[in-house]
């Protein structure tokens, strides 16, 4: 009992003199602290000797106090609050934290002031509670897509519970839009647009993550992703109802405008594309008019089936089929993680950006589907792609105008059309392309493996292009330039063309099944430096018309013996009076 009230007269005796030093400090106007300001406070003592003085302060200081913990709390170094160990990741996805950490129930220790009941693992009184449904606490920067009306049954359209969030993660620099897993979200077209957005916004598909954040001044640390990110499934899919397109939208998902924006997790996007792809054209190469350079001799090759399936209301979608993820007029996007599958069109598009970087990322659709490009770069520049498995049913990557320092490696590309620049300079336009580097790149199964392509009256040039390491299985045209490309029974002979120069191609291996190489270059405008260095290309035997390499008006030289030979490459320059002066090729 006597402990009891002694512990009682100590703790009213601490507040009464927080309360105290906090009216001296507001009444005399003191600037500093520790002996300094003890000696301002009392006055009455200024003529008493140094240890007296000390003395006495120091007993004013404790005010009755006794006991080695008292001491400590009330020692004049670094608070309490700033000792305290931070605490350990929450259980769930939580509303942030308070600045100051609380103490964990681990350790017993003298509480800081203002004095709290003193229970072990009591919780901090700055932990704001759980936001109600479609908000979010201030300074939150998660906003999951289920908080703002998302179903994920895969039926209910989700699409306006998407745009909410999108808006109010929009004003938020460094936010998290939340996909979660283990549901699927019907979204119609929709575009998350800037330019008035914050940036370093991420868009998170189907993880199912811990966020906790701590923010030091313009320094984030963010550690995310600490539970079962490995077994993900959700998706986003696309409708397939033609009401929901109107007369044709070019894009599904779209993000325009934006400055840091990450597309990122481990789930899925699906176009539902087979409902798109009935009576749909291809709009492929015949190569110059040698339609028969891709077909077998012996009819092995298996015919396509039926490249779609009805809509299940027998709706006609509309003529314009539409592209699942673009990007436009953005700066330093990132994509990784997610998958892309049966788009309309083409996967994932980059279209006036800077700064892009695509990694961990695959496309899958059938090989027969048309037109569906893994990945299409137009106008944009300092492009990064690597570690990423894209198979489809046109070019893994195609390579359009106005695209320079783009980098392709380790990247696997099949069933597809290969990598490939262009085609450009259709409609007798200028195209320009520079700087591009495509190596250690694996082809299986492919109609082409590295491939440049350019319509007949086009303008502009193609340069500084490396082809390198590259393994191909079973490919028809390895190595390949057309400079007669056209994707209708017959086009125009046009004497105007896109310069091709600073071609090369290193340590290419494998096997083909048509043809090791064709140069089919321009009659006015030939293509010059081309090099080929360690080429070896077999032929897959017994199954296909086998064709030697192929070159026209193409000049460079060998650094190297290739096999089979390419005799047919002209070595040098051409003729000034080979050249076409009045085409203009500057960029």
């Amino acid at each position: 009992m006597g402990a009891f009230c002694l512990k009682n007269i100590i703790f009213l005796l601490t507040i009464f003199l927080v309360l105290w030093l906090s009216c001296m400090e507001s009444t005399c106007n003191a600037r500093r602290v520790g002996s300094h300001w003890r000696q301002n406070s009392i006055s009455s003592s200024a003529s008493q000797s140094k240890k007296k003085d000390k003395k006495h302060g120091s007993n004013y200081l404790h005010h009755g106090h006794a006991g080695k913990s008292a001491h400590k709390a009330h020692s004049p170094k670094a608070p309490p609050l700033a000792l305290t160990p931070p605490p350990p990741p929450p259980p769930a996805l939580a509303p942030p934290l308070a600045l100051v950490p609380p103490p964990t129930g681990g350790h017993k220790r003298s509480p800081p002031p203002p004095p709290t009941t003193g229970h072990k693992g009591s919780p901090p009184p700055t932990i704001t509670p759980p936001p109600n449904k479609g908000e979010k606490p201030p300074g939150s920067t998660v906003y999951n897509v289920l908080e703002f009306g998302a179903k994920g049954d895969g039926t209910t359209d989700d699409t306006k519970a998407f745009r909410a969030a999108w808006a109010a993660a929009c004003k938020v620099e460094a936010s998290i839009v939340h996909v979660p897993t283990e549901y699927v979200f019907l979204v119609g077209p929709i575009s998350f647009s800037g330019p008035y957005c914050q940036h370093k916004i991420v868009f998170q598909v189907n993880y199912k993550c811990i966020y906790f954040k701590l923010h030091i001044q313009n320094m984030l640390i963010k550690v995310t992703c600490l539970l079962n990110f490995w077994q993900l499934d959700g998706k986003i899919v696309a409708p397939t109802s033609s009401k929901a397109w109107g007369s044709g939208l070019l894009q599904w998902l779209e993000f325009t405008k934006l400055v840091g924006i990450t597309v990122t997790g481990s789930g899925t996007i699906d176009g539902n594309g087979a409902v798109w792809w009935q009576g749909s054209s291809y709009e492929d190469d015949p190569l110059d008019g040698r339609s028969t350079l891709l077909n077998p001799s012996n009819g092995t090759m298996k015919e396509s089936p039926p490249i779609s399936l009805a809509n299940s209301s027998g709706e006609k979608m509309p003529r314009i089929k539409p592209t699942a993820l673009r990007f436009y007029g953005s700066f330093n996007v990132t994509v990784t993680g997610i998958s892309i599958q049966n788009s309309p069109q083409c996967h994932l598009k980059f279209d006036n950006c800077i700064g892009v970087s695509v990694y961990n990322f695959s496309v899958s659709s059938p090989g027969d589907s048309p037109n569906t490009d893994g990945i299409h770069l137009q106008n944009s520049k300092d492009v990064l792609i690597r570690n990423s498995n894209l198979a489809c049913g046109d070019d893994c990557v195609s390579i359009q105008t106005g695209c320079t320092n783009v980098y392709i490696h380790d990247v696997n590309c099949g069933p597809g059309h290969g990598i490939s620049i262009g085609g450009l300079g259709k409609d007798n336009t200028k195209a320009c392309v520079s700087n591009v580097t495509v190596r250690d790149v694996f082809f299986r199964g492919t109609k082409n493996g590295a491939r440049i392509k350019t319509w007949q009256g086009g303008l502009g040039s193609v340069q500084g292009i490396q082809f390198s390491n590259i393994q191909v299985s079973e490919v028809q045209l390895p190595i390949i330039i057309d400079q007669y490309y056209c994707d209708a029974r017959s086009c125009k002979n046009q004497t105007s063309a896109v310069a091709l120069s600073g071609i090369s191609y290193e340590n290419i291996r494998g096997t083909y099944t048509v043809s090791p190489v064709h140069f089919a270059c321009s009659d006015n405008i030939p293509c010059t430096d081309v090099t080929l260095t360690r080429i070896d290309l077999q032929p897959q035997k017994q199954r296909y018309h086998m064709y030697d390499p192929y070159c026209w008006q193409a000049f460079g030289k060998l650094l190297s013996p290739t096999t089979p030979p390419v005799n047919c490459l002209q070595i040098g320059k051409p003729a000034s009076n080979n050249i076409n002066p009045g085409n203009n090729d500057s960029c």
